[in-house]
């Protein structure tokens, strides 16, 4: 008898949506989840830790790690890398274990042509309006790299489209709950 193996799940979602919230709230409902960690050149932030959070980097190291084919996919966002390392989830998926990737649009179109049986979920805000107040409210950037993730935001929300399915975060505990109804179906 073959192993049945392990669902990989990518939530994408402007910076601000809340999808941190989102996927914390996920984890809780379904504790067999996995997490994907990614790689990132940016600096920790308050209650971030090294190998929890994120993997810190340095741009050096990063680019290393481009050279070795050890991401599954990265992209560059507002200055800084992000990445996800493909041997974990190789492994988790190999077990029976499903994993879940929060990356950024341009890393979900990678692995949307990596691999095609991802279930693809875009995270979105109830409106653009409500986006921008829960990035100013975070209170963690210049005026410059906010304008800068509004910028993008309006980018990514224009791909939303091409995922399987939106889930729309009016509440964080309701988005979590569509979410694990996605990942059952």
């Amino acid at each position: 008898m073959s192993k049945v193996e392990g669902k990989l799940i990518v939530i994408s979602a402007p910076s601000g949506t809340g999808k941190g919230t989102v996927i914390e709230q996920l984890l809780e409902l379904r504790p067999n989840l996995v997490m994907s960690v990614s790689a990132t050149t940016r600096q920790p932030r308050k209650g971030e830790d090294d190998g929890l959070s994120y993997y810190f980097v340095t741009r050096g190291q990063f680019q290393e790690m481009i050279e070795r084919g050890e991401f599954l996919e990265y992209a560059e966002y507002v200055g800084e890398f992000y990445g996800t390392p493909k041997i974990p989830v190789f492994e988790y998926r190999a077990n029976g274990i499903d994993v879940l990737l929060e990356i950024e649009v341009q890393g979900a179109r990678q692995v949307m042509a990596m691999a095609p049986d991802a279930v693809t979920i875009f995270l979105a805000p109830p409106d653009f309006i409500e986006l921008e107040h829960r990035l100013r409210g975070r209170g963690t950037d210049s005026e410059e790299d906010l304008t800068a993730r509004l910028d993008i935001a309006q980018t990514e929300l224009e791909r939303k489209n091409d995922y399987q399915y939106i889930v729309v975060n009016n509440n964080a505990a309701r988005a979590a709950i569509e979410i694990l109804e996605i990942i059952d179906s």
